[in-house]
This record gives structure tokens, sequence and C-alpha cells, in this order.
């Protein structure tokens, strides 16, 4: 910190002509002035300078700020990047399944149907084997 300026011959001065004698006047000026030698009194500089080193101070790390929202936007660009084409992945292997499944389904449908008409052919057979002394009557054999 800066150093309150102080004229010890001015004081001493003034105080022999409000009517101190030369000794009481050096004395009290030389009093005043170590008083301020040893105060820790901030001048109009001193908290200017520190001003300007705090708004540098602000200035870089507004900056830095910048860069970090740079960087992250980047980041988050990548990030979007590649969950799109993770998401386009998924929705290509969900088609293929449902393609899947339309063909199991359609398969399924054709199973269905043969073993139904497996079900009758062998109804028709245990019929035919239980009845096969009726039936010869039955169609005039």
């Amino acid at each position: 910190m800066g150093q309150v300026a102080f004229d010890t011959l001015q004081a001493s001065e003034e105080l022999q002509t409000a009517g101190l004698t030369s000794q009481q006047a050096k004395a009290i000026s030389l009093v005043v002035r170590r008083s301020h030698e040893v105060a820790d009194v901030a001048t109009k500089r001193d908290l200017e300078d520190v001003r300007k080193e705090m708004q540098a101070r602000f200035e870089k790390t507004d900056a830095q700020i910048a860069d970090v929202r740079k960087d992250l936007s980047a980041e988050i660009a990548d990030v979007r990047k590649d969950l799109s084409a993770e998401i386009a992945d998924v929705r290509k292997d969900i088609g293929q399944i449902d393609k899947r499944l339309d063909f199991s389904e359609k398969r399924f449908d054709r199973l269905e149907i043969k073993f139904d008409r497996l079900q009758w052919f062998l109804l028709a057979g245990i019929l035919s084997l239980l009845f096969k002394d009726v039936l010869p009557k039955l169609w005039g054999g």
C-alpha cells in the first residue's frame, strides 16, 4: 500500500503559527508522520491498481469460461452425433426384427394350417379304422 504524503515542515510551521513552541511543533509533526508510516492506508492510486488487477483477472476468467463453453459445446455436439448414429442403428435393427417377426408369423400361420389338415387326416384315418367293417356296408359293399 502507498503512504499518505505528510509534510512535517509545513505542519510544524502551522503549529508554531498557532502558538506552540518550535520543539512542541516538531514533536507533534514527527509523531503524526510516524503514525502515517505505520498506518496501512490505501491510497486512491492503490485502489485503482487493485481495480485494474481485478478487471484483468475477470477478463482472464471470462476468456477461460468462454473456452470451456466452446469445448463443452463441441463435446455435446459430438455426443449428439454419436447418439443419432446409435439411434439410427437401433431403428434399423428394429426394422429387421419386424421383418423377421412378420416372416415368422406367416410361417407359423402356414404350419398351423398344415397341423389342422394333419389333424383332420388323422381323425379320418382313426375313424376309418374304427368303422372299417361298417363303412363297406354303408357304401353298398
